[in-house]
């Protein structure tokens, strides 16, 4: 199974915002931090504050910031609504629609079991347990990338 960058994009944006829970962040700073489209990061975060992961705040001094606390953000389901959000069958690991062998392949319950597993491994953890004992070094990358960028 691969994932799309659109919940790439979604999982970097709230293990930013989670390293960060006391102050509000721009899509400006992610967008130079992960060296990624503004514009990608805008539909992504307009998607997570949709789902209700992350609230936006406007005006000069504006930002966002996790709606909730890392600890009550699923990261099984926001994959899940991400994969489904981007415009894709991002769930589907075959197309066997039009595969002539479909209604005698046993592959495709066998798929269904993995993707099933595979989501409820992700499904029993939160945001807060990406980030638990991470913090310092996520926070030190992004400011090494921040600074390398500024010369």
């Amino acid at each position: 199974m691969r994932l799309t960058r659109h919940t790439d994009f979604a999982m970097r944006v709230l293990l930013y915002l989670g390293a960060r829970p006391e102050r509000l962040c721009t899509i400006p700073e992610m967008a130079r931090a992960y060296g990624i489209s503004q514009n990608h990061l805008m539909k992504v975060v307009h998607q997570l504050g949709k789902a209700g992961h992350v609230i936006s705040v406007r005006g000069r001094h504006g930002g966002i910031r996790l709606a909730q606390p890392a600890g009550a953000i699923n990261v099984g389901a926001v994959m899940r609504a991400s994969e489904t959000q981007a415009g894709t069958d991002g769930l589907a690991l075959l197309d066997c629609l039009e595969c002539p062998i479909a209604p005698a392949c046993g592959l495709t319950s066998v798929l269904d079991e993995a993707l099933t597993a595979f989501f409820a491994v992700l499904e029993r953890h939160t945001l807060a347990d990406l980030l638990d004992r991470r913090t310092d070094a996520l926070l030190a990358i992004f400011a090494t990338r921040e600074r390398t960028k500024d010369i």
